[in-house]
């Protein structure tokens, strides 16, 4: 069975459909920005992994930029490909590929740790979205003339929020393979005031894998990073059942401080149904870490 086939196990999307998927053309959204390694792609401006290269073109490493924790993430560190869990969206194939970014080789076993908000811009844990030093959801509309400027909430504060229920949707960690590839099953992710489209992500480096919990330990974090997704495809998914019902206001790349400082992180994406992207996408991006590195909580 073809990767790509495996990762994908959401309803609507048959085994037969995905395979058959990957014997066709599919449409790239977005380009590489800053952050990626481009092996072979840089005059197209497409991120490939580096396992995925075929010549002996040597790709241009890049250290990914740090950005902010966020206040929902959780150290449950659950091993599992598909975090899906009964989250309903567009079903997404995320895959990154982990180099280090002074030899440009690979990283096996580095740790993929991510999270993210379902389509009505919720994470596990969390009652709509707790605000840093507020609690509650969220207001719905355009913030008033005159609102407060600087970090949004939900990602941007930075300030931790405890969780108030058990959940674990849209969380998971994999571990590269010898390739550095480390695969996920999920969904779109939908969005919440004051942030675009993003799925937060953590490298760790040095752990292990806890055989009878099925959880990630011990090691160290090389990286913290935000992945996120090019706007033709956000306004297309946007238009979409469940994401229709979203009533608060999407903030776009070009308007989303955290994006703009660190002008990376954009994934490349594809439909996995030549013309069907509502049926189930492949997005991708190369991570540069140093893993000797242990940066500060951002």
């Amino acid at each position: 069975m073809h990767e790509d086939e495996k990762a994908v196990e959401r309803p609507g999307l048959s085994r037969r459909a995905a395979l058959t998927a990957m014997g066709g053309v599919g449409l790239t959204v977005g380009a590489a920005a800053g952050g990626v390694v481009l092996v072979g792609g840089a005059d197209s401006g497409t991120a490939t992994p580096a396992s995925a290269a075929s010549g002996t073109k040597q790709p241009s490493c890049v250290l990914s930029p740090e950005s902010i924790e966020g206040p929902y993430y959780l150290d449950y560190e659950m091993v599992r490909r598909n975090v899906t869990e009964d989250r309903p969206g567009v079903p997404l194939i995320l895959r990154t590929t982990v180099v280090d970014s002074r030899t440009c080789r690979p990283i096996p076993k580095a740790a993929v740790d991510i999270w993210h908000c379902d389509a009505g811009g919720v994470y596990s844990g969390y009652d709509g979205n707790t605000l840093p030093g507020g609690g509650g959801t969220p207001p719905t509309g355009t913030p008033p003339t005159g609102a407060p400027t600087g970090p949004p909430p939900g990602g941007g504060g930075g300030m931790h929020q405890e969780p108030v229920n058990d959940l674990t949707f849209l969380r998971g960690v994999q571990l590269a393979n010898g390739h550095g590839d480390a695969e996920f099953a999920t969904v779109y992710p939908g969005w919440y005031q004051g942030r675009a489209l993003h799925i937060h992500v953590k490298v760790h480096i040095g752990g292990k894998v806890d055989p009878k919990k099925q959880t990630y330990t011990g090691g160290h974090v090389s990286h913290t990073g935000q992945l996120y997704f090019a706007e033709d495809l956000a306004e297309k998914v946007a238009k979409l059942s469940p994401y229709k019902d979203n009533t608060l206001e999407r903030v776009k790349l070009e308007d989303d401080f955290i994006y703009q400082q660190a002008n990376s992180g954009l994934l490349t994406i594809r439909p996995l149904h030549k013309g069907r992207f509502e049926r189930g996408l492949l997005a991708t991006i190369t991570l540069g870490v140093d893993p000797t590195a242990t940066p500060p909580a951002n």
